[in-house]
């Protein structure tokens, strides 16, 4: 999707970032922009990291109480929620409350 070195003006310039990933992460964000059909490892995290920052739909504390049950999920620990306590939860954090 990029024009580098085509003179293109109408694309943004880009720069390139690091970022520390586990390897175990990594293999699910390759499987994931393949099975989304993007063209690039990277054109999927700019695509990601652009509707998180335009589109903020979760909080942090959204963000890590999902992570944290995963983690749950996948050891076996804790308990499982019903639909309608996730979207009072939810609801709670686009009120601004944490």
């Amino acid at each position: 999707m990029s024009n580098t070195g085509t003179g293109a003006s109408d694309e943004p310039k880009m720069t390139t970032i690091t970022l520390e990933i586990p390897e175990s992460f990594l293999d699910d964000l390759d499987a994931t922009w393949r099975a989304e059909d993007f063209s690039s490892r990277s054109e999927f995290i700019r695509w990601a990291l652009r509707d998180t920052v335009k589109h903020p739909s979760f909080s942090r504390k959204s963000w890590k109480d999902i992570a944290a049950s995963e983690h749950q999920l996948a050891t076996g620990e804790g308990r499982t929620y019903g639909s309608d306590e996730i979207r009072a939860h939810l609801d709670e954090d686009t009120d601004g409350s944490e």
